[in-house]
């Protein structure tokens, strides 16, 4: 079995330490732009690009694992592609990704000024452990605010609502309890759609779960890759 990790928006393989020196036969995904290249332009782009890469690698028994933007990748490569697939987890996600103009806005302004960038940055990850911390905080500065615009565009434009009910693999959907940017409402719409998925909320976490919980959302998934085998 291979676990693959998708990052954010904007987010590169720093977002997954935690779940990579945990679990053995794990990857955490580098997508074009982030920061090497061009991004994608659409969740599908995206998909695409995942699929290539998984069948250049040659994976089988693949469990794809997706944060925000990348819950929004596996779900749609799920009801694509479900050759190979054993499962999915979903972090902090949901079957549509509407994001406020006013954060739209505001990243276009930052473009244009890597020091407001950086505290920006700084300021969305205060609540991450301070030993990888730093980490997450240069690689979102690396990738930069252009990059993570464009794929909140693509979060922007997603939504499966009407046929996410059509996945048909094991799912685990997980959640921070406090995450304002995909509120728990979206975990229990995805969960009471897709049958047979099982719920994890984690008391304490916002929208960086797998770093602010590293312990609690580790076990969870542990547990799901459990029940597949």
């Amino acid at each position: 079995m291979r676990l693959l990790f998708i990052p954010g928006s904007g987010g590169g393989k720093e977002e997954w330490l935690y779940q990579t020196r945990y679990f053995s036969n794990s990857e955490a995904i580098v997508f074009p732009g982030h920061p090497e290249g061009s991004p994608c332009s659409s969740v599908e782009e995206y998909v695409s690009w995942l699929r290539g890469y998984i069948r250049r690698q040659q994976y089988r028994d693949v469990v794809l694992a997706g944060h925000s933007l990348g819950g929004a990748i596996a779900q749609l490569y799920g009801l694509e592609f479900d050759d190979g697939l054993r499962g999915l987890i979903l972090i902090g996600t949901g079957a549509r990704l509407r994001v406020l103009p006013a954060l739209l806005a505001k990243l276009s302004r930052l473009i244009n000024d890597p020091a407001g960038w950086r505290e920006y940055i700084e300021t969305l990850s205060d609540g991450i452990a301070e030993d990888i911390r730093q980490q997450v905080i240069e690689s979102r500065v690396r990738i930069g605010p252009e990059v993570t615009l464009n794929d909140f565009l693509c979060c922007d434009r997603f939504d499966i609502m009407d046929w996410v009910h059509q996945l048909d693999c094991p799912t685990l959907v997980t959640c921070g309890r406090e995450d304002t940017l995909t509120p728990v409402k979206y975990a229990h719409y995805l969960t009471d759609r897709i049958s047979g998925a099982r719920e994890v909320i984690v008391a304490g976490a916002r929208h960086w779960v797998q770093l602010e919980r590293p312990d609690e959302v580790n076990r969870a998934i542990a547990d799901f890759l459990s029940r597949l085998d």
